[in-house]
């Protein structure tokens, strides 16, 4: 028997970028012919498959591009070790509905590992996560504006469905700094949904912003639609570790 049309089909298959029915044709066709099953649930099954990969390759795409420091998921969290923490509030962020309303998260924390969890969840459920440390992102916008490109890179980052910014407190000082990054969050107001940490109060957030006109501008915009979630109180790593080296 020639191998032309299996040949041929290999090449439609990889032209119309389907490589789970590819990779799973034969086999699936054998298992179908023992179960006495006819070509439409054949076909139902391998679409299946495709559909299954599809949207896993599609969340680790996702994933990849979040630049998450580390892939955690809240199953991993030991809400045990920092009582404080309202459990049912952050499993409800993990939920991201809010993220559907374009609201912001500001977070106050130790270490808080739960943020990477939640971003995590929203890639998951199908958005675009774009995760960065206050300090990174405002050497990026300072360094994009200086070679002309700060209109790419704010469209870029008010693309995301979820902006995940971390350690706003540690903004290197700088006028030109706190203004850009008070344009992109203001961009992004009622457009995106905005994750903060810090571990400042509010009142504390002009030593950030160096401007009390600019900190309560910023405010003012984060607070509205928003949900605080404050984790004070011993290290999340260090309770951990902690609680291990007891056990």
């Amino acid at each position: 028997m020639s191998d032309e049309p299996e040949i041929l089909l290999a090449h439609h298959l990889k032209a119309l970028k389907l490589p789970t029915f590819l990779r799973e044709h034969q086999k699936l066709a054998r298992q179908s012919a023992t179960e006495g099953l006819d070509h439409v649930r054949y076909l139902a099954r391998l679409v299946e498959l495709e559909l299954i990969d599809r949207e896993r390759r599609m969340v680790d795409r996702r994933i990849k591009a979040a630049k998450f420091p580390a892939v955690k998921s809240l199953d991993s969290f030991d809400f045990a070790a920092i009582p404080q923490l309202n459990k049912m509030q952050v499993l409800e962020l993990a939920r991201c509905e809010w993220t559907l309303r374009a609201c912001s998260r500001p977070v106050r924390h130790w270490q808080d590992p739960c943020r990477p969890g939640i971003g995590l969840a929203a890639c998951q459920k199908g958005l675009s996560v774009g995760f960065t440390t206050a300090a990174a992102l405002v050497s990026e916008m300072m360094e994009a504006r200086d070679e002309r490109r700060l209109l790419r890179s704010q469209k870029q980052m008010a693309g995301y469905k979820l902006l995940i910014i971390d350690e706003l407190d540690f903004v290197p000082p700088s006028k030109t700094g706190a203004e850009l990054l008070f344009e992109l969050i203001s961009q992004r107001y009622e457009r995106g949904s905005t994750l903060i940490t810090s571990n400042l109060p509010f009142d504390e957030w002009t030593e950030t912003f160096g401007s009390e006109r600019l900190t309560g501008a910023l405010l003012d915009r984060l607070t509205h639609h928003v949900s605080i979630l404050e984790m004070n109180g011993e290290s999340y790593r260090l309770a951990n570790s902690t609680a291990r080296r007891r056990r």
